[in-house]
């Protein structure tokens, strides 16, 4: 979807369930050593019928109203497929593009899904228990795939594409490294070279995350870096800057868009990595009628929001057929809130201008947020299409601190076993605040939480929290009006 100032093309007409069926209740593992026992144990424990979806889920096409087109840079025109060729394959661009209800996986794609796939959905009841709630809780957890995360659930068929059409290097940007590490590990199966810009804050935080994409084979840079110009220039204006998505993604598009044998891999925000991560809600939906629950209440992290997405968009689905009514929130670190501060409005997708325009929530492009443990969801912006959706009133967004995020975290870890990557403690801290709200009026709502990772890399953000020493970081309203004060003016315009 982004592009640097290339030659667009000026002509071109080209416009834009299988589930899993589990038949047996999932099981309530204990306390396990390892988070990927979990997801063996719940496959081991007779629910050999548990099938991976075939097929992914494209909400748009079952939207009342269609989300708004992408706007070329220069001419403000609705971008056309032919503009994102320098950087994508054809298949994501047409999945970009489309109206099509589903659309098959490729088998291909399946079988590296079946190292982790299907994902195991449990009931937090020790959770449930220490906070004296008669609310239910479950949890979706993603953190038992090879890199610990659902960010392998796009980044192999993103691989994939790329490799059916002879792309031998990709290149991309990464905050905490969950998905830079996604990427490389599914470039090591399928042969292709991975360059990764990670934003310098979690470069630095997270040093193990470094090394998980260099032992799949990646080369890592640092964000901002002198390997681009953009990079150099943020750097010549702020030689200190902690870095951003918004910055990393300026300098993997840079390298993509000039060089012809490198395709860009994006991790969230746009439509094609949204509909890849619904495998997740696929599932859940399943996994929940087979133990007859319906959910009151789901929640998830967001920053692009591919994670949220993966796990609502189903449901929203089958919430605009009437079937259900669940209340869908998204939570957001208060120290970056582009849904509940940000306006929406047309604005770029990186920090120096390449990419096309996207009507999204934003804080503006040259927004930089505070170096929050969460490193993923430091994000200016907001998927155009969770945008989309908001504004429709389809979901609701919160924004919480990241020391209350950590404080149920903790909670978390040593009731259910599991250590959160700092991202999901944003739904964990979200969810307590449900169910306590549900000890005190007595309901005992279902409650459906996207548990999107698990934080083995990332301890110092936990030791500072154990330590007393993190503090909740925010932002000056003033450094908030400047950069949206900056938001392409035609753009504005049109919001």
């Amino acid at each position: 979807m982004f592009m640097l100032e290339l030659p667009f093309a000026s002509s071109g007409e080209e416009q834009w369930r299988r589930c899993c069926a589990l038949k047996t209740k999932p099981i309530h593992l204990n306390v396990s050593s390892s988070h990927r026992a979990r997801t063996v144990a719940s496959v081991s424990a007779g629910l050999n019928s548990i099938e991976i979806p075939h097929q992914w889920y494209n909400l748009i096409a079952d939207l009342p109203v269609k989300p708004p087109p992408y706007l070329h840079p220069k001419t403000f025109e609705p971008v056309k497929p032919e503009d994102l060729s320098p950087l994508f394959p054809n298949e994501l661009i047409k999945q970009e593009a489309s109206n099509d209800q589903f659309m098959d996986i490729p088998e291909e794609v399946l079988d590296v899904y079946r190292l982790w796939r299907p994902t195991p959905l449990i009931r937090a009841k020790r959770l449930e228990k220490l906070l004296g709630t008669p609310a239910r809780i479950y949890y979706k957890y993603e953190g038992g795939s090879p890199a610990g995360s659902h960010k392998p659930n796009t980044a192999v068929p993103q691989v994939w594409y790329n490799a059916q059409e002879g792309v031998k290097n990709v290149v991309t940007e990464t905050g905490a490294g969950q998905w830079g590490s996604a990427l490389a590990f599914a470039c090591s199966l399928f042969g292709l070279n991975c360059e990764v810009w990670q934003v310098r804050a979690s470069f630095d935080q997270k040093p193990y995350r470094k090394l998980m994409m260099q032992t799949w084979g990646a080369k890592v840079h640092p964000s901002p870096s002198n390997a681009t110009e953009a990079g150099r220039r943020i750097l010549q204006r702020d030689p200190e800057s902690p870095g951003s998505l918004g910055m990393a993604i300026s300098e993997a598009v840079e390298v993509a868009a000039m060089n012809a044998d490198t395709k860009y891999c994006l991790g969230s925000v746009l439509n094609h990595v949204l509909l890849h991560q619904t495998v997740i809600g696929e599932e859940c939906i399943k996994q929940m009628e087979a133990i007859g629950e319906t959910p009151d209440v789901i929640i998830g992290c967001t920053g692009g929001g591919s994670n949220f997405a993966g796990l609502s968009f189903p449901f929203i689905r089958e919430k605009l057929k009437g079937k259900i009514n669940p209340l869908i929130r998204a939570v957001e670190p208060a120290a970056c809130p582009s849904l509940t501060r940000g306006i929406y409005a047309y604005d770029y997708g990186d920090t120096a201008g390449m990419t096309p325009l996207m009507k999204m929530h934003t804080l503006g492009h040259e927004f930089v947020p505070d170096p929050i443990h969460a490193g993923g969801l430091r994000y200016h912006g907001m998927a155009p299409l969770i945008s989309h959706i908001y504004e429709l009133g389809f979901m609701e967004a919160l924004a919480i601190p990241q020391t209350e995020c950590f404080q149920g975290a903790i909670k978390f870890a040593r009731s259910e076993g599991l250590i959160p990557a700092p991202e999901p403690t944003h739904a964990i801290a979200a969810t307590i605040r449900e169910a306590l709200h549900c000890r005190e009026t007595g309901e005992s709502k279902v409650i459906l939480m996207a548990m999107c990772g698990h934080g083995h890399f990332d301890l110092t953000a936990y030791e500072k929290y154990l330590q007393g020493i993190m503090v909740d970081l925010s932002f000056e309203e003033e450094k908030l009006q400047a950069s949206l004060a900056n938001i392409p003016q035609l753009a504005a315009a049109l919001k």
